[in-house]
């Protein structure tokens, strides 16, 4: 079961979507190996959903569990900074 829940909102292929997509994916499976679980919505494909969502910029980050929700906007760098503003400096691997 996750106990972490992602949601990243994606431009196509852009350089900076694809630099968060690999640092997400680095954090998750260094960090929450196992535990966590990600949707990415690609706003090129579906712009209907990031303007219900609110997503003004890509990419960006929602962490959706554990409450409360907390948005990352940018490339998900420096990783530390990204770590701790998505509580996870506390959880081990």
């Amino acid at each position: 079961m996750a106990d972490h829940c992602f949601r990243l909102y994606v431009a196509g292929g852009s350089a900076n979507s694809q630099i968060a997509r690999e640092h997400l994916e680095a954090i998750c499976r260094e960090r929450l190996a196992g535990r966590s679980r990600v949707e990415v919505i690609d706003v090129m494909k579906q712009p209907e959903r990031a303007l219900a969502d609110g997503i003004l910029v890509t990419p960006t980050l929602v962490r959706i569990e554990p409450s409360p929700q907390v948005r990352v906007i940018g490339n998900l760098t420096p990783r530390a900074k990204v770590e701790a503003a998505l509580g996870l400096e506390e959880v081990s691997s």
